[in-house]
């Protein structure tokens, strides 16, 4: 059996989606950069031959390279594999020394968002204008060259953590600490970037996008955005399936993820060309890909960003809810050598009825934040009487904080970090799931308040504690 070292890290596929499907290819050999608590990691391990803990301390630039390779050498690993956005580029120079496929020396341009942009303007692929910016003067001189609003982050972010949006010259003083602060600590919480040290004083900005959903959907509900998931293999890219947005809050925080999109299949592919100009101009090897576009007026288009990693959160088990596509094995066959199935053209339609991920977030839909600070406890919950017969929601567990956690009050500028957890949804139509998905968002407050006080009246044990 080949064998096969995964690294994983905070972020990325979930462990209980990754894990079974890479044990299907091979033996798994865990090595966790990220604390793994053994209450919650329990049921994960069954599918690894051995868990390796790198333990508290954060392993960072060369020393995780070679933390890599080392123990990829020790197991005899036939491919090394990882989800997380913050250890992709230690993982492609451990690929690249180990002679085994990877991202490749593309692999930078997927992360650092300034060179990204740079290289997609040589290459003619619509995005942005954009300044990069290392100081508050800086930020003010790029303020003048561009046209507000405009939208401050870092070039190594991910999940819209340490984002400002500037509108006036006054905004740039607040927007810069805003954004400074914000990505303060946040390396130390496994939210950084791993491999490149310098990461959090690379910034920029850029102007924001007009988008529109005006002639793209015929019905309203629906954002102005969208991602094309996918795999590169050995150079060659393979768009896989499109994956929808509802409209996104404040700054840019995403709320939901769906599949299959309702654009009619000329517009989509219109989309899937885009998103290749876009991948092959950052000359990638072998990766997930997850590639953000912008839908804008008159039916164009323009690119936010591409990583070389699948999205994160429950994005590749929508994908597979709906269409049947595996994209962690396609993805671990290819790095193994083996016949992929990866197909020809992007996949348009669906069969197997419609599909959401949802954050478990302290707002409603419209970036509202909860006036009320209510606790999660999967086991009162129950968000079904939230959504339509035939449909079912429920937490992805190993995204989710555990019983008896409060939902945090929402932070703008933490973006994804404010979430407590993910919610898959499922519904027979893509009409009924856009309705559930924002009928949750909407009532979750009110019915995980409800629960709270239903299970106090009724003797049930209290959030945190087990039942007898």
């Amino acid at each position: 059996m080949k064998k096969i070292l995964f690294v994983h890290a905070r972020g990325g596929v979930p462990l209980d989606h990754a894990l079974p499907r890479l044990a299907a290819c091979g033996e798994v050999h865990m090595l966790a950069l990220s604390a793994l608590s053994a209450d919650r990691s329990e049921p994960w391990r069954r599918w690894c031959a051995e868990v390796r803990e790198a333990g508290d301390r954060r392993i960072v630039g060369e020393e995780l390279v070679n933390l890599i390779v080392d123990s990829a050498k020790d197991v005899g690993a036939d491919a090394v594999i990882g989800f997380s956005e913050y250890i992709l580029l230690a993982l492609a120079h451990a690929a690249e020394r180990l002679g085994l496929p990877g991202p490749g020396a593309g692999a930078v341009y997927s992360r650092d968002k300034r060179l990204m942009r740079e290289r997609w303007a040589e290459a003619g692929v619509p995005v942005p204008a954009f300044r990069r910016v290392a100081t508050e003067a800086e930020l003010a001189e790029a303020f003048e060259a561009l046209t507000a609003p405009m939208l401050l982050k870092p070039a190594w972010g991910a999940g819209s953590i340490g984002q400002a949006v500037l509108r006036t010259r006054e905004d740039v003083p607040g927007a810069w600490s805003s954004v400074t602060g914000a990505l303060r600590g946040l390396a130390d919480r496994g939210f950084g970037e791993s491999y490149e040290t310098d990461a959090p004083g690379h910034l920029l900005v850029e102007e924001i996008i007009d988008a529109t959903t005006e002639g793209w959907y015929e019905e309203e509900g629906y954002g102005d955005y969208l991602s094309v998931e996918g795999v590169v293999a050995r150079g060659v890219y393979h768009p896989v399936a499109i994956t929808g947005r509802i409209p996104t809050i404040a700054p840019f925080t995403e709320l939901s993820s769906h599949a299959p999109c309702v654009l009619s299949e000329p517009l989509q592919r219109r989309v899937e060309e885009v998103a290749r100009a876009a991948v092959d101009a950052l000359g990638l090897d072998t990766c997930g890909t997850h590639t953000e576009i912008k839908l804008c007026r008159d039916g164009g288009l323009m690119i936010v960003e591409s990583a070389a990693r699948f999205g994160g959160s429950a994005i590749t088990a929508v994908v597979e809810e709906v269409f049947g596509a595996d994209l962690v094995t396609m993805l671990t066959r290819e790095l193994l050598g083996e016949p992929a199935g990866l197909p020809e053209r992007m996949l348009v339609g669906g069969g197997r009825g419609a599909a959401a991920e949802m954050s478990l977030i302290g707002t409603d839909s419209a970036g509202t934040p909860w006036s009320t600070t209510p606790v999660w406890d999967a086991r009162t919950a129950d968000l079904d009487l939230l959504v339509s017969p035939g449909s079912h929601v429920e937490p992805v567990t190993s995204l989710t904080v555990p019983d008896g956690t409060p939902i945090p009050a929402y932070d703008a500028p933490r973006g994804i970090t404010n979430c407590a957890g993910m919610l898959f949804l499922t519904s027979p139509d893509p009409r009924t799931l856009l309705r559930d998905t924002y009928a949750v968002l909407d009532g979750m407050e009110a019915r995980l308040n409800a629960a709270a006080g239903a299970g106090k009246q009724g003797g049930t044990a209290e959030p945190g504690e087990s039942p007898a």
